[in-house]
Order: C-alpha cells, then structure tokens, then sequence
C-alpha cells in the first residue's frame, strides 16, 4: 500500500511537507523542478536521432505532458483554498508559468514533426488508446497553429500568455469578490430557516449583515419573504466584480477573437468547438433550437401557475429575476405540500457525506478510508480508494467557506495518474453549510444533488485515472463530455431508498418519510422547464459573446437581450452577472456542455434497472467502459459502447415533461 500509495503523494508532500509548512517560496521552487523535467524529457525527445518509435518520442512527449498536468493542477488548487495570500499569489503566478510552458510545446513544431514521424508500423500494431492520443495530440498542436510561420506562432504564443493571466485575473476576482447585503431589522428576515437565523446576530442598531456566500445567498433567494432583501443580494451576488471583471472579460473576447482569426477561423466559438463532439458553433445553434423548442411550451405552463399563484397571494407581487427562487419555493409548498424547508433536518452536512460516500462505494464496488496524511488546511479530509486490496488513489474533500477560498463549486485533478505507476489524486472544493463548531450544515435538497454531481466528477478522476498514458488520464475527455458522469450521478438522488439510507433527522434521527420525498420528488419535478430555459441563456450568452465582433459588444446590452428572449421573470437593472460568470473562462463559449450532457446523462441513467440502481448489470458497464477509460477514447464512441446508439432525446423529453404526465 505504501509504495504504491506514494508515488503520487511524495509529489504532493514534496512542497506541502517542506519544514515550516507550505510557503510561497517553496512552491516555487517545487513547479520549477516539474518545469525542469518536463523541458528535460522534451529536449531528450527532440534529440532523438533515427526512426521515431512510442518509446523514444511518444512516451518522452507524455512525460512532459505529465509534469505540466502535476504542476498546473498543483497550482490550481492552492490559487483556489490555499489560505495565505501569499502563496495564492504565488501559485497564481506559477499557474500562468505552467500555461506558458504547455503553449510553448503546443507551438513546437520540432515535437510536433517527431510525433507525425512515429513509425507506421509501430502505431498500427499499438492499442486503440494510444492511437486516439496520438490524432488527439496531432489535432490539438494544429489547432494550436503549430503549422503556421514563426512569426504567428510568436503572436500566437503572446496572445495565449495574455489569455492565460487574464483568464487567472478574472478568476481570482470572483474567488475574493463577496460583497455584504444589510437587512435593516429582524422582520426583513422573515421565511429564513431557524438555524440560519440562529447564526445572526443584530449589531447596536438592530441590522444584521449577510454576505453573498452561497449558504447566506441561497436561502435568502429561496425563503426570504421580503423582496426588498432578495433583490439587494441579488444585485449584490450579480455585481460583485462589476466593474473590475467587465473590462477584463472585454480583453478575453479580444485576445480570443484574435486567436481564432489567426487560425483561420471566423469566430471564437468555431475554434473552440472544431475538437469536441458537437464540431462547430453552428452544431451548437441547431441543437439549442431543439432545446427551446422542447422547454418552450413547458416553461410558459410553468410560469402562467406560479403566475397566477403569486398574484392571488400578493397583487402587488413583483414577478422579477429577484423573485424566481422564491415563488417557485411558495407554489411548490402550495401545489405539492412540500417545504424545502421541512428536509433541511434530515441533510445535515456531516449524514450528506456519508450517504454520498455510500451510495459511491456501492455502484462502484469501491472502498474509501480515511487517511492518514493532512491536506492544506485543517478543514481537508483525506480519503484513500480501494479496489479490495488494490489502491486506486486518493481525494481530498474540502467542503465549507473560508475566507479567500473559491466561493463555487468543483472538482479538481492534484496528481495525474498514470496505470501501473502514479495514483490519481483530486479534490472536491465546495462552498456546503456547516463548518463551524456547533453548525449541523442543514442543506437544501439542491445542495445534496449538488454534492452528488461534483462526486461523479472525483470518481471520474480516480477511477478513470489508470490509463496508458498520462495525457488520457482522469476527465480528459472531450469538453462537452465532461459533464456526462457528474450529471448521470444527480439522477441517484431520485432513489427513495438511497434516500432513507442517509436522510435522518440530525436531532431525533427520524428517517425522511417515502411520502415526504414522493413530494419532494414531485416538487423537483416542476420547474425543469424553468431550468432549461435558464440553462438556454447562460449557453447563449457564452456562446454569442465568442460568435460575434469583441470589439462591437455590448455586454449589458447583450445580457439582457438574451436574458428577455428566454426567461419571463422581469429583468432587474444593474444585473452584471456576466462579470462573475466564472465559466466563460473554463468553458468559454462551450457552456452548452451542460445541456448535451443532461440529455446524455439522462440517457445513461435510464439503462439502470429502477429496482437495484447500485447493482445492475448497467452499473458495472457503465464503470467498465465510460467511468474507468477517463480519455482514452472518444467521447462519442463512449456513448455508443454503453447505449449501442447515440444518445436520443426520448428521455430527456420524459424527464422535461415529468411534473405533466
């Protein structure tokens, strides 16, 4: 255990465990020995004289691949938890010297020539995996420009750099960018849940402050009857880098319109979808027609109910972007008998875990135990996975606020793994309730499918961290697949008895009654057409800011446009939320990922038998041959492997239409 345990951990503890503790300093020198191996292992394969075989320049190429991998997602992590200033600095800065040097190799034509010079033979005879790797790697260096005249590639590698640090700039102003919202007295806070208000307190004057974290933000959007309160924190959550980010996502479209151009491509959107499945901006537009077309009539009958319901309770109701959360709340208890509410109890963060923890050993016939070793903070827990007596890796489970720590949701590769030689390591970097002593964590049930979808993103990671080769290790897959595992994860939340298995009272330890989550079910149920049709403008809005002339864009403009054609809820002036819309930088215009994706999911999900979701034979085919190949085959041909088809919207369109049925 120890030894193959270590191989990816003695990486880890070669900066964390320094004497002293983690420091700047020592960060940087630790990315600047990866930095070193990869340029060693780059530097031996362009020497290479004689044929080119996988074992020469193949697997000197992958080595440097690995290196880049370890120390970009080393840095990532730190920019996003690490609590000292100086080392999220720092580790900002080395993130954009990893990105550097990944450009650098992408435009060297030296590699590139020896990786089309691999012998015919040899690569014949090889694995499928290997071969994919070899059109992927080929298709992304001339995506890259590398077949363009060295001074393009100059320009092109200066555009990337900017890119890069202002990609890092734009993320790390909404990971320090909270603002605070004032309820005047004790009344604005009505409809908030018991233990919510139990953790404020009033100042001198009687006010209390909130802040635009998630577990404040959320439930004053979801149960705050004072609409007055709910459009301040939403004007707050949406502005909270306004202005600082308008500007530097104005000089992202710039750089990458210019980007495109170069590359012969007519927008942005075109390049950034010419090596996923869906193949070009214009595959992306049709298939959003066809989402529109099917949210379209479900969204007006969704919202002519809730309509009509907030009207007969309040004439003056005011049906705005601030109210949406919370009408859907009040209709739902009307309609279902069901108060989010009344759930909280029974998902306290601590019992969250655990079942969540469960529900994933048993559909992928794994084992976690708590480890021994520390992550970066005191608040990290650190889990080991086990395949009987085979180590498969380890992830590190960050899942509570604190100050200067990413404010969202995510999963992130630590180590890269690599079969039979590193163990895959990531980390799940969460905002939950809880945290704090004397702090159940009650969560909503969005919270709980929430955790639910980051675990399949860690699985993916681990469990798909075993290839060949390291560039194919874990979720490097296709963009627009990537959400396939973590969306296909959410649906085990529909399953009343993994329910009871972990939904108890955090007092009484009550199990959640069959008929209470019936009702939550049936609740959930109502507004997926709302959900699509807001799905629908985030993937517009990414996708026409990256479809159109930068220099020509207005974004407030744009924002609402986009925001009226799509959603009934009046617009709110001042809403700048394209300024804290952290995907345009992971994602830029591929937002669309988590539509397809859900029609995929939603797919997959219905292969499992309804009796036995954790022990059908569907549940061990899916681990065989999406889960546990991570990159090394196309995302479409995964797709066909486990349905014997592509992906039809059959039931997509069952799950849309459910509440209707």
């Amino acid at each position: 255990m120890a030894t193959q345990v270590a191989s990816g951990v003695d990486r880890w503890h070669g900066w964390l465990g320094e004497p002293g503790g983690l420091t700047a300093e020592g960060f940087r020198r630790w990315v600047s020995e990866r930095l070193g191996e990869a340029e060693a292992a780059i530097a031996a394969l362009v020497a290479v004289e004689g044929g080119r075989t996988l074992g020469n320049t193949l697997a000197l190429y992958d080595s440097a691949v690995e290196m880049l991998a370890l120390a970009g997602s080393q840095a990532g992590v730190l920019n996003s938890v690490a609590a000292d200033r100086a080392v999220r600095d720092q580790a900002q800065a080395e993130a954009q010297r990893v990105a550097q040097a990944a450009t650098a190799l992408s435009l060297n034509r030296a590699v590139y020539d020896a990786l089309c010079a691999l012998d015919a033979d040899e690569m014949a005879a090889a694995s499928e995996a290997t071969r994919h790797y070899v059109r992927r790697t080929l298709l992304g260096y001339r995506l890259a420009g590398v077949d363009r005249d060295e001074p393009t590639r100059r320009r092109l590698a200066e555009l990337q750099e900017r890119a890069t640090r202002l990609g890092l700039e734009f993320s790390r102003n909404i990971q320090e960018g909270g603002r605070t919202v004032v309820a005047e007295n004790a009344g604005e806070l009505d409809g908030l849940p018991e233990d919510f208000l139990a953790r404020h307190t009033p100042d001198c004057d009687g006010r209390f402050t909130l802040t635009t974290d998630q577990p404040e933000m959320q439930p004053v959007m979801t149960f705050a009857h004072s609409h007055g309160l709910r459009e301040r924190m939403f004007l707050a959550y949406n502005t909270r880098c306004y202005p600082e980010n308008r500007r530097v996502l104005l000089e992202v479209l710039e750089t990458r319109q210019e980007i495109a151009r170069l590359l012969g491509f007519r927008s942005w959107a075109d390049l950034a979808t010419a090596d996923q499945m869906m193949g070009s901006a214009g595959n992306v537009r049709e298939f959003l027609a066809r989402l529109e077309e099917a949210s379209r009539e479900g969204a007006e009958r969704e919202f002519a109910l809730v309509r009509e319901f907030a009207l007969s309770r309040d004439a003056n109701a005011k049906l705005d972007a601030a109210s949406r959360g919370y009408w859907y709340e009040q209709y739902r208890r009307s309609a279902y008998a069901f108060d989010s509410q009344s759930v909280r109890p029974y998902f306290p963060y601590a019992q969250v875990e655990r079942g969540v923890l469960a529900t994933a050993e048993k559909l992928f016939q794994v084992e976690f135990r708590r480890a021994g070793a520390t992550g970066w903070h005191e608040d990290v827990s650190v889990w080991e996975v086990w395949d009987g007596e085979r180590a498969m890796g380890r992830f590190y489970l960050d899942m509570h606020p604190r100050e200067g720590k990413d404010k969202w949701f995510s999963a992130a590769p630590v180590v890269v793994g690599v079969g039979g030689r590193v163990l895959p390591e990531a980390a799940l970097i969460c905002n939950f309730p809880g945290g704090a002593a004397g702090d159940a964590g009650l969560m909503q049930y969005s919270d709980v499918v929430t955790y639910f979808h980051e675990f399949g993103h860690l699985m993916h990671a681990i469990l798909g961290g075993h290839t060949e080769w390291a560039g194919l290790s874990g979720f490097a897959t296709e963009g627009d697949f990537i959400e396939v595992p973590s969306q296909m994860l959410e649906e085990f939340f529909r399953d009343v008895t993994l329910l009871q298995s972990f939904a108890r009272h955090y007092e009484t330890g009550e199990v959640l009654a069959a008929e209470t989550i019936e009702a939550m079910k049936r609740a959930g149920a109502f507004g997926r057409a709302d959900w699509v049709r807001t799905q629908l403008y985030y993937t517009m809005l990414s996708l026409d800011l990256h479809d159109a002339d930068a220099e020509k864009i207005d974004l407030d403009e744009m924002t609402r446009r986009l925001y009226e054609g799509l959603l009934p809820w009046r617009w709110i002036d001042g809403n700048r939320m394209y300024a804290s819309f952290g995907h345009l930088m992971g994602y830029s215009s591929n937002y669309y990922t988590y539509a397809l994706d859900k029609v995929i999911a939603l797919d997959f999900f219905a292969q499992f038998d309804a009796a036995d979701l954790l022990g059908c034979a569907a549940a061990e085919r899916y681990k065989r041959s999406v889960i546990e190949q991570g990159g090394s085959r196309p995302g479409r041909e995964m797709v066909r492997d486990f349905l014997g088809r592509d992906e039809d919207f059959e039931a997509f369109r069952e799950w849309l239409n459910e509440e209707f049925a």
